[in-house]
Formats: structure tokens, C-alpha cells, sequence
């Protein structure tokens, strides 16, 4: 005797159960979810304001990209179970770095650039040599080099320059075929084309009538879309990223399977780097100077967009899409606040606020994925 139920039923119910589940742990989850808020508020309250014009929408997509540049780096590293809090003063360090060798040594900007590169990687690379024959933890050891770092760069602008803000890179980098692969822009033909057709606005004045309010994209968006390609396609399409999964959720289990989980370790440790004199390189090249000082808090920003994006702070989970998201929310909020005419020291509270809450909510995912109480 039955009770006239259709077993079937349960199955798709299960089914999607399990279907829904799968979709709450995903790790962009957070990232879409607060990017579609975030654009909801300031479609309501910024519209009007030129936010969503081609000078505002380059704009937040400038300062995204900065974010996001430095969060691939971050995430990678922090889904293979590390922290680097030396990243905002890797940044001005590079950034000194490129300055001296070129203005002040004299180097081509070519040279000067690759030689910049070479010594923060190897750094880079020091940091991670340190937290595996250590044994102690990242956020200490990154936390001394945070201190390192900025100190020497500032000890060595002033002990070659007497100024902690070094200029003359613009002039120097004039011409320069490896500096227009950081300070140019790409697609000028198209964006002048679109305003000639009246696509998009143009000067009616001065020296610049006739040109587009917004004339190329620059490489340092280029840059972050490349890195986050990059860093997407390494981590869910390769046998390495599989290993950096694995090294970070159970290092001795994934020692056990043979992975190398030290040498997958200092690798992030140099792609962060590497991210980090990337995004330092773009930015001297777009003031045409460096300062000893740049890079401050970066670190912090970093981490909150990969967290934000949904990586776990225990590593061995996350996105680098989530990532770029989170950062896409950043610079969204930054230059919507300013469009919105909201004082822009709230940005300081947001970024505290949706770091809390993003971590309660992976927290929870945690916990759905383990089957913790």
C-alpha cells in the first residue's frame, strides 16, 4: 500500500536542494551580489551627477582597476593559505625603485623597469623562503618586511635625492618602448572615431575642441583585465591551480598526494610581487614621479577584495573572479560617494562595514561547506 506519492518528487527536490546549496557556496556570490546593490544605490542617488557618462564610468574603472590588480595577487595567495601585508610598501619601494635607477642613475626607463621587477620578485620570493623555513606565520613575517620595505625606501630616496617624491619620469620615459606598456593607452583611434560621430562627448574649447572627453583606455585596466584572465584561467583550468586549492586547504594532506606545497607557496608569494611592481609601475608612469609613501593601506585593500569576493581567511577557497568583483565594488563606492556629494571619509566606514559582514557571511558558507556547528 502506498500513499500515492510520487518517489520522482523527492529526487527533484533533493535535486534542487542540492542545486540551490551549490549555488550559495559559490564564492562570487557575495561579489554579484554586492556589485548589484552597490549599482542599484548609485543609480538612484548619483544618476544625474555624470557617474555613468564616459569620464565617470573611466573614472571608477581606473580606480577598480587599481584595486584589482593588487587583490589577483592577494587572492591567490590567501586561497593557498597566506597572507602578504608588505604589499603596500612593495609599492612605493618600486615604484623609489624605478625613479632612482632611471632619474637619478641615469638608466634607459626599459632597464630601469625590468631591474625593478627582478628585486621585488626576488623579495617576493624572500618572504615566502622566510615563512616556510620559519615556520611562523605570514602575517608576521609580511608584517616585518610592511616595516623593511618602507623604510628603506625612504631612507634610500633621501640618501640619493634628499626628497622623498623623486620627478622627472615622465621626461625620461619619453619614447621608452617597455614604459608605454604601463603609461600608454590603447583603442585612441576608436574613441576619437566614436567622437567625431557624436557617440560620446568632446571639448568645445581650448587647445583640446575636438577631442573625446575620454580618448583611449588606459593600461592599467588593460593590465587588470589581463591579470585577472590570467589568474582565472591558472586557477580553474590548470593542474597548478589545483595546488594552490590544495595547499591552502590542507597543506600536510596535499604534501601526502605530492604536491609542493612550499615551492606553490614562494610562487604566490612572487606573483604578488609581481602584481604589486605592476601596479606601482602604472602609477609612476601616469604622475611622472614617485613618492616614498605611496602604497599606504594598500595591503588592507587588497585583502578586503578578495574577502569580499568570498575567500575563506583559512585559505583553500575563493575566486579570482570573486576578486575582481570585489574590487569593481571599491571603486565604485570610492567615486560614487565623491559623484553623490557624500563626504569621502564614509569610504572608510564602508570598507569596515562590508569587511564585517563579508566575513560573517563566508564564515557561514564555512561552516555549510564543513558541516560545522
Amino acid at each position: 500500500m502506498t500513499d500515492g506519492s510520487n518517489p520522482n518528487d523527492a529526487d527533484e527536490r533533493v535535486l534542487a536542494r542540492s542545486r540551490f546549496r551549490e549555488a550559495l557556496i559559490r564564492p562570487e556570490l557575495g561579489g554579484i551580489a554586492g556589485i548589484i546593490l552597490v549599482f542599484i544605490f548609485f543609480l538612484l542617488t548619483a544618476r544625474d551627477s555624470g557617474m555613468f557618462g564616459p569620464a565617470g564610468v573611466m573614472n571608477w574603472s581606473i580606480v577598480s582597476a587599481q584595486f584589482a590588480i593588487i587583490a589577483v595577487g592577494a587572492c591567490l595567495l590567501m586561497i593557498a593559505g597566506e597572507f602578504d601585508l608588505s604589499v603596500g610598501s612593495m609599492i612605493g619601494f618600486a615604484g623609489i625603485s624605478i625613479a632612482i635607477l632611471s632619474v637619478h642613475l641615469g638608466w634607459p626607463m626599459w632597464m630601469a623597469i625590468i631591474a625593478t621587477f627582478i628585486i621585488c620578485v626576488a623579495l617576493g620570493g624572500v618572504n615566502g623562503w622566510l615563512v616556510i623555513k620559519t615556520g611562523l606565520p605570514s602575517f608576521i613575517v609580511t608584517l616585518a618586511f610592511l616595516y623593511i620595505l618602507r623604510g628603506l625606501t625612504i631612507f634610500a630616496a633621501i640618501a640619493t635625492t634628499r626628497k622623498t617624491i623623486i620627478g622627472g619620469v615622465r621626461e625620461q620615459a619619453e619614447g621608452d618602448w617597455l614604459a608605454s606598456l604601463f603609461g600608454g593607452k590603447v583603442l585612441t583611434g576608436v574613441f576619437q572615431w566614436m567622437g567625431d560621430a557624436g557617440w560620446i562627448e568632446t571639448f568645445s574649447r581650448g587647445t583640446r575642441e575636438g577631442q573625446p572627453v575620454v580618448d583611449g583606455i588606459p593600461m592599467l585596466i588593460v593590465w587588470a583585465i589581463a591579470l585577472v584572465i590570467f589568474g582565472h584561467f591558472l586557477l580553474t583550468r590548470t593542474k597548478f591551480g589545483n595546488w594552490i586549492f590544495a595547499s591552502g586547504g590542507d597543506a600536510q594532506s596535499a604534501r601526502y598526494t605530492g604536491v609542493p606545497v612550499n615551492r606553490v607557496k614562494v610562487l604566490m608569494f612572487m606573483f604578488t610581487a609581481f602584481c604589486a611592481t605592476v601596479f606601482a609601475t602604472c602609477q609612476v608612469m601616469e604622475f611622472g614621479s614617485a613618492g616614498a609613501d605611496r602604497g599606504l593601506l594598500k595591503e588592507f585593500e587588497a585583502i578586503i577584495s578578495v574577502v569580499i569576493g568570498g575567500a575563506l581567511l583559512t585559505g583553500g577557497y575563493g575566486s579570482v573572479i570573486g576578486a575582481a568583483l570585489g574590487a569593481l565594488i571599491f571603486g565604485v563606492v570610492q567615486q560614487g560617494l565623491f559623484f553623490a556629494g557624500v563626504e569621502s571619509s564614509l569610504f572608510r566606514v564602508f570598507l569596515g562595514v562590508i569587511l564585517l559582514l563579508a566575513v560573517i557571511l563566508n564564515t557561514y558558507i564555512r561552516r555549510m561547506i564543513t558541516g560545522e556547528k
